[in-house]
């Protein structure tokens, strides 16, 4: 068929305009300075996906001053003119692209760098910032009201950043959907000792230093990331199902409390490779150090850090974590309940598991000592707010959600569905639906009423 002259001209045009069209989605423009998170629209970056942090942090507990240079490699999503770190107080010194100085700004928390080219839709690249000053814990009342973060202690510091505290340390896409592998190197003085996460790779004395080497393989979350520093006894070996295990004391701990910490790791980490499907990672293990102030423990990956307060039942809530948290991540923190409801039902399954009270026992418990006009009915699970986002209806409500589940579809199909999901999202992230379509498939049931009731509706629900 021919075309006429004027539909000929019409076909220019309109392929000049899609030229135009694709040419303008192609240009480079800067990355976004946030992934848009509902809770902390600021945390994480656009326009790449972190793959590899290299940390080196030097840590002078006299002065609290931390020194540090971070690599982090990374693809670009689109074609950058530039983008976005966070990084919260300390001061950047130089800035280098691909080993090439790069301009940067500063704006708050964000450090806005701009390479010397255009970095390619596909393209990997590094990134490398040089940094220091002395670190500022976070507080207020997310987390219990407590402070977070690089906290200083009587001979180091114990870092645990859940959920925004990472890039207190250093620069980073601080959200839970940008996840990469780790290389981490501690140097603080002799006769103190860096405790990571991962395998321990080399250990090794510099002048008046000692630096040791942590490698991550598994894909991690920034807040799940440490560089804990103290005394430190330290215990390694094998959990009877041969998962490598380290675990770290402070000898000021080491005799005030009657829990044996590695015994009960190692038990439960082998339990609940049996019933939420293999460990996910390398070493399992823990870090207990002397701070009382913290008042809280996390599930730091592969070694959950314990403040000075700790019991078997927190320590089986950690190592749960690492399937429920570490391993499959939340999309959004709004969908925390998918950490905080599961590795608190497995403190109700472990006391099943025990013979010590069923999982249904613990459930009643719960609901028949709060009353229908508590507030602990009023938070919505599923999405509990910013300030509220550990409340205890987010841990116990939450729980209930997991037994009413598996009462209405029955054991089979529950534990069946938990290592189901901790397979289908390994290493990734997830969100409540994800979980209700799993659920719906594994069970062959509708189950829209249950999570209704349970996650997204205040008010005490009947039985």
């Amino acid at each position: 068929m021919a075309l006429s002259r004027s539909a000929r001209l019409g076909a220019l045009a309109t392929a000049a305009a899609s030229f135009l069209v694709i040419a303008a989605s192609s240009a480079p423009k800067p990355g976004a300075d946030g992934i848009g998170d509902p809770y902390f629209p600021q945390l994480g970056n656009g326009g790449f996906d972190a793959r590899h942090y290299d940390l080196d942090v030097a840590y002078n507990p006299d002065t609290d001053r931390l020194d540090g240079r971070t690599t982090l490699t990374a693809r670009a999503t689109q074609n950058l003119s530039s983008f976005d770190l966070d990084l919260q107080k300390l001061e950047v010194t130089k800035v280098e692209v691909n080993g090439r100085r790069a301009g940067f700004t500063r704006t708050g928390d964000e450090i806005r760098i701009t390479p010397r080219g255009t970095l390619s839709k596909g393209r990997t690249f590094t990134v490398t910032v040089t940094y220091g000053g002395v670190p500022e814990a976070l507080n207020g009342p997310i987390v219990f009201g407590s402070d977070y973060g690089w906290m200083k202690t009587a001979d180091g510091v114990f870092v645990a950043c859940e959920p925004n505290a990472a890039s207190t340390w250093f620069p980073s896409s601080d959200h839970p959907s940008d996840k990469a592998t780790y290389d981490i190197r501690i140097k603080a003085p002799k006769g103190l000792t860096g405790v990571s996460n991962g395998r321990l790779i080399s250990t090794r004395d510099r002048g008046a230093s000692t630096v040791t080497h942590w490698r991550e393989n598994r894909p991690m979350a920034t807040y799940l990331a440490t560089a804990t520093i103290g005394k430190f006894d330290v215990k390694s070996g094998r959990t009877p199902a041969g998962t490598p295990i380290y675990v770290a004391i402070d000898p000021v701990l080491a005799n005030s409390n009657s829990v044996d910490v590695y015994a009960v790791t190692a038990a439960a980490t082998d339990y609940w490779s049996q019933i939420f499907g293999p460990y996910p990672f390398e070493e399992t293990g823990a870090i207990v150090d002397d701070m009382p102030e913290a008042g809280f423990s996390l599930e730091v990956q592969s070694k959950p850090a314990y403040s000075a307060v700790r019991s078997e039942s927190t320590i089986v809530h950690e190592l749960a974590h690492q399937w429920f948290g570490d391993s499959v991540s939340v999309e959004h923190w709004k969908d925390i309940w998918l950490n905080e409801g599961f590795a608190t039902y497995a403190q109700w399954l472990w006391s099943e598991h025990q013979g010590v009270r069923s999982a249904h026992d613990s459930f009643l418990a719960g609901y028949g000592t709060r009353p229908a006009d508590s507030s602990f009915w009023q938070t919505v699970v599923a999405d509990p707010q910013r300030d509220t986002m550990f409340a205890s209806a987010v841990y116990q409500r939450g729980a209930m959600t997991l037994q009413m589940l598996r009462e209405r579809i029955g054991d089979t199909a529950f534990f069946k569905l938990l290592p189901a999901w901790t397979k289908l999202h390994r290493y990734g992230n997830a969100n409540t639906t994800d979980f209700i379509r799993l659920a719906e498939k594994v069970s062959g049931q509708q189950l829209d009423d249950l999570f209704q009731t349970w996650l997204y509706s205040p008010g005490k629900p009947s039985l």
